[in-house]
């Protein structure tokens, strides 16, 4: 059995790795294919320290990226209570229906801070009242709010 090969990737590789990952691979492939093409670079004690370095500031960033959507969430929460204004009609029925894009520009207008319409979940708005809404900020960060549907 051939003895395999540690190397650091530069790139993405489909079944392979990630960019940044140790990989082992066969040393034909490696000397053949990939460190020619600049895809991936022999693992040496430098490089895995350059590797470990990286790892960790790609920690910190997404921790931070956390900790700014935890304090999103507080300064939404606080707030709690968004307006949205709809033309009605008999019975308190609104012409039309409340969008995640209506909740994203209330919120926009109120707090200045920009949502992602797409990260919004609300249920099926069509008479005036107050509903609850959740707002995801990060992927483990969820804020709920209430929305508040009112006549022009």
């Amino acid at each position: 059995m051939a003895k395999r090969v540690q190397l650091v990737l530069n790139q993405d590789v489909r079944k392979l790795g990630k960019s940044g990952e140790l990989v082992d691979v066969a040393p034909g492939y490696a000397r053949n294919y990939l460190i020619p093409h600049g895809i991936g670079t022999l693992a040496t004690a430098g490089i895995l320290k350059q590797v470990e370095r990286r790892k960790e500031q790609e920690r910190q960033r997404l921790l931070e990226e956390k900790q700014q959507a935890e304090a999103r969430k507080t300064a939404l929460e606080t707030i709690g209570r968004f307006t949205i204004r709809k033309q009605v009609g008999e019975q308190e029925a609104i012409f039309g229906t409340v969008t995640a894009a209506d909740v994203a520009e209330a919120i926009q207008e109120t707090t200045n801070q920009e949502v992602d319409r797409r990260g919004i979940t609300l249920p099926d708005i069509s008479k005036l009242g107050f509903y609850k809404a959740q707002v995801k900020l990060h992927p483990e960060v969820t804020a709920v709010i209430e929305i508040h549907v009112a006549p022009m």
